[in-house]
């Protein structure tokens, strides 16, 4: 079996919604939630969080300290975020690496499977992902599954800033060199924001958590859709955000 190891990129600088990964989701930190919802995955076996050596960076190492023996941090460039993903996921011998964020906390256990049984299903299969081509989930369940060989190939041939900056842009701007697949959902939902970028955006995802969490812990999209139908005015808190992509 090979070894699937899930990377969250997390830094505590943000220049939309400063130390967003520490903001509270019924009780635990964005980030904590993420990583529980990433290990609801059957495929996951591992997480590491890549951060940067910025000072300001060390209170996500002390948040994990002793959080979880499943869970390492590795810390690298904060420019380089190629080289940072690349270290951390060689320092834990992946084979399949899934790319997450530290700022969707939304994210789905099923989402991501879906994905990985892509990768596992085709050996020649580098990349699969639900954000390349056309986008058919919300902004927020982000998934991306790359194998580490191809991972390295990145590292080792791509030299030009925007590409050591975005781990996976590379491949998303030479479409042609690569073998990927994208992952579409039954229902159009990309207009849709599950993300945590601005304000408005985390009053969205903590009442979603508010309204969801101590029912089902477990939550998926589909019981977030079907929350939208009951309150369809929860829509419209962060209807007019306009996405950034971030480095991390």
């Amino acid at each position: 079996m090979e070894k699937v190891i899930c990377i969250i990129q997390a830094r505590t600088g943000s220049t939309r919604l400063s130390n967003k990964i520490f903001l509270p989701l019924q009780g635990k930190p964005v980030l904590l939630r993420v990583i529980e919802r990433v290990f609801q995955s059957k495929y996951i076996s591992g997480v590491v969080v890549a951060t940067t050596v910025n000072p300001n960076d060390e209170k996500i190492v002390e948040l994990l300290k002793n959080y979880d023996s499943r869970v390492s941090v590795y810390r690298g460039s904060e420019e380089d975020v190629l080289d940072r993903y690349y270290q951390a996921a060689k320092g834990v011998g992946a084979d399949i690496v899934v790319r997450i964020t530290s700022d969707n906390p939304c994210v789905d256990p099923d989402v991501i499977d879906k994905i990985i049984g892509e990768v596992l299903a085709d050996p020649e299969l580098e990349y699969a992902s639900n954000n390349i081509g056309e986008h058919t989930y919300p902004r927020g369940l982000d998934t991306e599954v790359i194998r580490f060989k191809t991972l390295e190939k990145l590292w080792k041939t791509t030299t030009e800033k925007i590409d050591r900056e975005h781990v996976t842009i590379h491949l998303k701007r030479f479409p042609d060199n690569f073998k990927w697949k994208t992952v579409l959902n039954d229902i159009d939902l990309s207009s849709y924001r599950l993300t945590v970028d601005v304000d408005k955006d985390y009053e969205l995802v903590k009442t979603i958590y508010d309204r969801l969490y101590p029912v089902n812990p477990k939550f998926r999209l589909e019981d977030i859709m079907d929350l939208f139908k009951k309150e369809p005015e929860l829509i419209k808190i962060n209807q007019d955000i306009e996405q950034q992509n971030a480095k991390y």
